[in-house]
């Protein structure tokens, strides 16, 4: 079949419009919005003498970078790279502006459009020929809405080092300063020695955004499950007849209106996503999910919805909302179509909330921008799935599952699975506060007790009181509660210093030594001591890996009892001192270690690592967590 005859051409460049906007919408934009370019004032120099070279940065219209001396903002690193032909360098930078940037709520130095850098290069006296020099940054490019990631570019331009020419007198134009040098090794320690530079950029390993196949893959998932509600299952074939009302409307129109209506779903659960990544900005998201007050509106937030869907009290939307865009739908044209998925979108709520909340949680969790945008259009692809199937093969709605009590078995069953992720989020808030109300075991034997009235209820040993006949307990029921009860079990060694794998990276830590302790597991982490690992690193002679971590980053958790426990990667970190920076506390040394990660590191994401020599010098560093041990392996043998 042509399918072009199912879409006029009109409506097929506007469907195509629809879909661009949401790959758009959905998609990470790779943005380079500053190109470097050094050239020398001229091309021909004496051995000994001082030469003078221009680093130029064209800025993409809207965009900004920062300067070398602004307070707040990235800074911008600039680098000579090492060369037998230079003997010292000095750079000098223009005046910036100085203006307040809604990204960092202060004022900072930038420069827009075009910024200029003059290089002092003095070349040693035996250099001779042509020589290429090399400069190197680091910057963060923003503009009014977000920033980007730190960046690493080149220049490089030659000079023709000749004996006998004659020198050139040099100036530094008026209004330039002395560019500050912000290099990545670490501070000053506490003994007073000083940071080593690192000459050229360090191997940089890793990345933040790991783990967004996995968690759009659970979107989907979470959609799908959706589906099984009792408010979204049983309106499939109401929605469905109002597509096929006319028993002689053509098949391709039905198709048409189904994909329209599908489109629509899919678009507003994106913008749900899209608002929530573009009201918190991409530092905003990288910082927010170890935060012990958004960590306790999470809880709370998951909390109410699994009170709600174990039928403690009912979910409802006002009437108003649902009764006004039902009015507006009907008809078959595309915004008679986009009308009914917004009414689709609002009467589903009740149960799709909790998912969605579930969600958005843990993509602020994530900490990066792609996370809630890809989960809302994953989310709302499998939710949308079944009626786009049924509109391409109609003989299935007559074979769908009658409504009944299945349908409240699913949404009980979902709200304890529910309810044990907002404990875990509590669990996060409890250690970041230091309240020790809930350790290890009280945490784990709450969780054994859910996840048992859960096996209990699908075998139906437990009732609800307000819940109607559901059928009898067939091998389904009998199968998700012996999983329930499978995870009841395999939480009771956790509570003796069991390793539980996987979950403990959503469990609190044990505060005694045991089975999963680092101890055990022959690794001794330092904690929350910078000085004193670096000066244990110096004597030692050993290397030091900084680890960034947080008490909320379940991220950090699994990389600590999972990655560093298994044999080929201790092997490695026993011949290192390890120190554990905590970033999420609330209190002064918290604080400390957050400065030293975004003003050494410009990162302020976790988990995050950095590798040290024993003299200080930054050798590699490591972004976010990963399975790849042998990834791994290799930045942790960088340092030899």
């Amino acid at each position: 079949m042509n399918m072009l005859r199912l879409f006029p051409r009109s409506r097929l460049a506007r469907f195509s419009g629809v879909l661009l906007v949401l790959c758009t919408a959905a998609s990470a934009q790779i943005y380079d919005p500053v190109q470097w370019k050094l050239e020398f004032e001229r091309s021909v120099a004496a051995p000994g003498s001082t030469v003078q070279a221009r680093l130029t940065a064209t800025i993409q219209a809207g965009w900004h970078i920062y300067s070398t001396t602004t307070p707040e903002g990235i800074p911008l690193d600039l680098q000579i790279a090492e060369s037998d032909a230079i003997e010292i360098w000095e750079a000098y930078q223009p005046e910036p502006e100085v203006v307040y940037d809604p990204n960092f709520e202060a004022n900072v130095e930038w420069y827009t459009s075009e910024a200029e850098f003059v290089l002092e290069l003095t070349l040693a006296p035996e250099a001779a020929g042509r020589q290429i020099i090399e400069a190197h940054v680091r910057y963060g490019a923003c503009d009014d809405r977000q920033c980007l990631p730190p960046k690493r570019k080149s220049a490089s331009a030659a000079v023709n080092i000749i004996p006998g020419t004659a020198a050139e007198r040099l100036e530094v134009p008026a209004g330039y300063q002395v560019a500050k040098r912000n290099s990545r090794g670490p501070p000053a320690t506490g003994s007073g020695d000083s940071a080593l530079a690192p000459a050229t950029p360090v191997p940089e390993y890793g990345s933040d955004d790991q783990g967004l196949v996995g968690f759009s893959l659970l979107a989907l998932v979470y959609g799908f499950a959706a589906i099984l509600t009792p408010c979204v299952f049983p309106m499939i074939p109401i929605y469905m007849g109002s597509f096929m009302s006319d028993g002689e409307r053509p098949w391709g129109v039905v198709l048409r209106q189904a994909g329209t209506f599908c489109l629509g779903v899919i678009a507003l659960f994106t913008a749900l996503g899209g608002a929530l990544a573009a009201s918190l900005g991409p530092f905003g998201l990288s910082q927010i999910g170890s935060n012990a007050w958004v960590n306790l509106l999470i809880a709370s937030v998951m909390v109410f919805f699994a009170l709600s869907m174990l039928g403690a009290f009912e979910l409802t939307l006002p009437s108003s909302w649902t009764t006004g865009a039902s009015e507006r739908s009907a008809g078959s044209g595309t915004a008679a179509t986009l009308m009914l998925s917004l009414v689709f979108t609002l009467a589903s709520f009740a149960c799709t909330g909790p998912f969605i909340g579930t969600l958005l949680a843990g993509s602020i969790s994530s900490g990066g921008v792609a996370f809630p945008v890809f989960g809302m259009a994953m989310f709302a692809t499998g939710l949308s799935t079944p009626f786009f199937a049924l509109a391409l093969f109609p003989t299935l709605l007559n074979r769908l599952p009658r409504s009944g009590g299945w349908l409240s078995v699913t949404k009980r069953t979902v709200g304890f699975v529910i309810l044990a992720v907002g404990l875990k989020y509590l669990g996060n808030v409890d250690q970041v506060f230091g309240w020790e109300v809930l350790t290890r075991e009280r945490f784990l034997s709450i969780w054994i007790v859910v996840f048992l009235a859960g096996a209990l209820y699908l075998w139906g040993v437990l009732r609800f009181q307000d819940e109607g006949e559901t059928g009898g307990v067939g091998l389904g029921r009998i199968g998700v509660g012996a999983v329930f009860l499978a995870v009841a079990i395999s939480l009771v060694p956790g509570m003796f210093g069991g390793r539980l794998g996987e979950l403990d990276a959503h469990v609190p830590e044990a505060t005694t030594a045991g089975l999963a302790s680092g101890e055990a597991a022959g690794i001794d982490w330092i904690k929350d001591d910078y000085e004193g690992a670096m000066a244990a690193s110096k004597a030692q002679g050993k290397p030091l890996l900084v680890s960034f971590t947080g008490y909320a980053c379940s991220n950090c958790k699994w990389m600590k009892a999972n990655m560093f426990t298994k044999p080929e990667v201790r092997e490695l970190v026993q011949d290192m001192v390890l120190v554990e920076l905590y970033t999420d506390g609330f209190d002064e040394i918290s604080e400390r270690h957050q400065r030293l990660q975004v003003e050494t590191y410009r990162s302020s994401s976790i988990p995050y690592y950095a590798l040290l020599g024993p003299d200080g010098s930054v050798v590699a560093t490591y972004s976010g967590q990963t399975r790849n041990v042998e990834e791994f392996r290799s930045f942790l043998r960088s340092v030899s």
